[in-house]
């Protein structure tokens, strides 16, 4: 199958300023880690003075809705509803050729099937920069199909974004375009508060046992059942389990008679003082859905030990095994219960970790320098 599309003269920039158009499938409130990622983007790309920024998303389901969120327009197209994972709207396609003509030059943030479609069929002029955050996973019988489709957007980017090397390595597409792929990690925000709640301290069933600290969706590959089953091991803690998703009530069935918290989706400032007062951070994801674990940079940031599994992800990148924490293989119950009962028995290795993650954060995801680069990237 041979996917052709337009490819016309690139647009050159207007003047002294550029414009950036950001697209992606969904933007906050809608929870998630992509959904952090380009309002971050957004805000601080904003913020050059030779910028102007518009973001292109859409609805979970319903009427679309312009609105203006710190300065930027966020144009959220209406959809008939969310199917495998993706919205379904019509309405995106045609604001899409609209503002390609605005725009000198528009990030993708992938996977997001409909952005590709729209670039490749719109014919748009400008310069196309790819953030490559996963490869779809999940979807394998419908990526079969649409494989010609994300290798003719690949092939049509101006650069590829990827947050670590292992997105690279891991991926089944990213190889082949290799000499268009940048490693720019994601970066971490200073933390600005100062004096924080003891939020989980303060739900301890017993007082003085050690605070295991999850943050994510409960979904199947965030890999909260392999804890859950780990935990069962682990004496002197309590699990405390932040975020919501479809598994939940199986979840919460697991863990009958275990001390272990479900505390929904916190406010910014309660997730904050979780992650402040939490002992151990832990990601025990288990499918390549988890491509980095944005979390992870969160508690290091806080001087907190993480456990994290041997994805071919990013996901190992960005807690360093026996450096900033622990790294297991996925779905071994036994190791992660195991790396849980060291570090909880271990309050001087759980400092060490804890100011390595820091002093890591600092050195390797600061923001500023960070958000510089990637708009030297999209300015082009």
């Amino acid at each position: 199958m041979q996917i052709y599309y337009i490819r016309s003269i690139k647009k050159q920039c207007r003047g002294d300023y550029v414009n950036i158009l950001e697209v992606n499938k969904f933007f906050p409130p809608h929870i998630g880690g992509i959904e952090t990622i380009i309002a971050q983007r957004a805000y601080y790309l904003s913020k050059f003075p030779d910028t102007k920024i518009k973001v292109l998303v859409c609805q979970e389901q319903g009427a679309g809705k312009t609105e203006i969120l710190r300065g930027i327009e966020i144009i959220r197209c209406g959809s008939i509803g969310t199917y495998f994972s993706c919205p379904v709207s019509f309405s995106f396609f045609w604001k899409f050729r609209e503002l390609s003509e605005w725009a000198d030059v528009i990030e993708f943030h992938t996977p997001f099937p409909p952005g590709d479609l729209a670039c490749l069929l719109s014919g748009c002029r400008c310069r196309v920069v790819i953030s490559w955050h996963s490869d779809i996973i999940r979807q394998k019988k419908l990526l079969f199909f649409y494989q010609p489709v994300l290798r003719a957007f690949l092939k049509r980017a101006d650069c590829i974004i990827t947050a670590t090397q292992g997105h690279i390595d891991g991926s089944a597409f990213l190889p082949e375009f290799r000499e268009k792929c940048k490693i720019i990690p994601y970066p971490a925000e200073k933390q600005k508060h100062q004096h924080f709640t003891p939020i989980l301290t303060k739900k301890l069933y017993q007082q003085g046992r050690i605070k295991l600290l999850f943050v994510g969706r409960l979904v199947y590959y965030k890999g909260v059942e392999i804890l859950l089953k780990a935990f069962r091991q682990v004496k002197h803690c309590e699990l405390f389990l932040c975020g919501t998703g479809v598994l939940e009530p199986d979840l919460r069935k697991k863990a009958a008679g275990m001390p272990v918290h479900f505390l929904g989706n916190l406010s910014h400032e309660n997730l904050q003082s979780a992650f402040a007062d939490c002992d151990i951070f832990i990601l025990p994801s288990v499918e390549n859905a988890e491509a980095f674990g944005i979390v992870q940079m969160e508690a290091m940031a806080y001087g907190k030990p993480v456990i994290n599994t041997d994805l071919p992800t990013g996901v190992p990148y960005v807690s360093i095994d026996h450096e900033t924490g622990l790294t297991v293989p996925p779905k071994d119950v036994k190791a992660l219960a195991e790396a849980i009962t060291i570090l909880a028995s271990s309050p001087e290795l759980r400092k060490q970790y804890g100011e390595n993650g820091k002093l890591r954060i600092e050195k390797y995801y600061n923001c500023e320098r960070i958000m510089k680069q990637i708009y030297e990237i999209l300015k082009g």
